[in-house]
């Protein structure tokens, strides 16, 4: 009799002492749960023996990658139900034994024991960077970890963000149901940091972080500055010279691959750091600041653009997330907003203006998601299956983060003002010339 789905549905219930509100579609074909909900398709026994090894977001993060778990259905749906029940309820070590002292969800566990089958923990998949958990941010295991992100291939991020090749939060004017597109999002994007930086011909512009080019070409063309753009990858750094090359803009764009604390040739006239402070940590990021700082002439312009986490009670209880650390951006860290204006004052900037764009980074990853969908074939192909589900789990799951406002995105514009205390800046807000 095929009923691993219930019986599945039975324990996971008995273990958490609520009801499960997506259904269940088990190895052996069965089915149990609400009808119509988004359903967890668990493919096999193996999916249940790596959350019983690991518990909580990495457990399911290790059978998602590995393909031994699915959700068929509303993706969004499902995830948004599935965290609701698991990454909001608190899987450490403390809470798991408090947990496993009810003799109820000691059944439980050992009847998912039984079904689960031979007990040896399955291998993480391989995309798992393993790893010491300090994040020392030195310059070579900074390379390190942006090279496992973005060498992933540049036909793979083609796929996902288009013809823009901006991977950050675009800027958008209306959502596609209003006629908008990714595009021409990335385009205001772009265009709004350019004019928030009070561009003007002849001026120096570093683009710390510069992807594939897309800011640096946009800046050349568009408001005739001169720019440098570094990146620690190699691949971005290789597809946007060829990019600088064909729009004809070698002499006004060099592309290097460079640390941002290895840059000597300041003085600049602005900075763009857009979506690069992620990867600095807590620990290196008033150097950061200073460094850039060093960088800029009196009265130059810093426009840093960075996602944001929530602030905590007690900040010494922040961990970096499991599964992003582990699968998607190694050593990356999140600061709240109210800290990266702090860390920028303390190295002398003026911090002129923040604006939060949040609710524009959740249609960002929908719409990089949908391009990932739409040729999974090919993505799966270039990259791997195991990266390219890496890729659709964390950007599906970090829309529905953006939009329930656990984490934000903030560009936050700063001034190098010099003593005599002119900024250079409008007397009007948001006035960005």
């Amino acid at each position: 009799m095929a009923d691993a789905a219930l019986r599945l549905k039975s324990l996971v219930e008995q273990l958490l002492g609520v009801p499960l509100p997506v259904r269940i579609r088990a190895w052996d074909g069965s089915q149990a749960g609400p009808p119509g909900a988004p359903t967890l398709v668990v493919r096999n026994r193996r999916a249940v023996r790596r959350l019983l090894w690991k518990p909580g977001e990495l457990g399911l993060a290790r059978a998602w990658v590995a393909g031994d778990l699915d959700i068929d259905g509303d993706l969004y749906a499902g995830l948004d139900l599935v965290s609701g029940l698991l990454w909001e309820r608190g899987e450490d070590a403390r809470t798991l034994a408090q947990a496993l002292r009810d003799p109820e969800v000691r059944a439980a566990v050992r009847g998912l024991v039984a079904l689960a089958g031979p007990p040896l923990p399955p291998a993480p998949p391989r995309e798992e960077v393993r790893r010491p958990r300090r994040h020392l941010h030195t310059k070579r295991t900074d390379r390190r970890a942006i090279s496992h992100h973005y060498d992933v291939g540049n036909d793979f991020y083609e796929i996902v963000l288009g013809p823009s090749m901006v991977y950050s939060c675009a800027y958008w004017q209306a959502p596609e149901s209003d006629g908008g597109t990714l595009e021409a999002a990335q385009r205001d994007k772009l265009e709004l940091i350019c004019r928030k930086l009070g561009l003007t011909p002849g001026q120096r512009l570093l683009d710390v972080g510069c992807g594939w080019g897309s800011m640096a070409i946009h800046a050349a063309r568009e408001h005739g500055v001169s720019v440098v753009g570094i990146t620690l990858s190699r691949e971005q750094a290789a597809y946007a010279r060829k990019r600088v090359a064909d729009e004809g803009l070698t002499d006004r764009v060099e592309i290097r691959v460079q640390d941002y604390r290895d840059v000597t040739d300041g003085p600049y006239d602005a900075i763009s750091s857009v979506g690069m402070a992620e990867h600095v940590g807590a620990e290196r990021y008033l150097e950061y600041a200073e460094v850039l700082g060093r960088l800029l002439e009196p009265g130059g312009r810093l426009l840093n653009h960075q996602i944001a986490r929530r602030p905590q009670r007690d900040e010494s209880t922040y961990s970096v997330d499991e599964f992003i650390d582990s699968y998607v951006f190694p050593d990356g860290e999140l600061a709240s907003v109210g800290t990266t204006v702090t860390q920028l004052e303390r190295a002398g900037f003026e911090v002129r203006d923040v604006e939060s764009i949040r609710e524009h980074y959740a249609l960002t990853l929908r719409r990089w998601v949908t391009n990932l969908e739409a040729e999974w074939a090919r993505a799966a192909r270039l990259a791997g299956a195991g990266r390219a589900r890496v890729w659709r789990l964390y950007m599906a799951a970090s829309a529905l983060a953006f939009e329930h406002n656990r984490i934000g995105v903030n560009q936050v514009l700063a001034v190098r003002t010099p003593e005599s205390g002119d900024s250079g800046m409008p007397l009007r807000a948001r006035t960005w010339n």
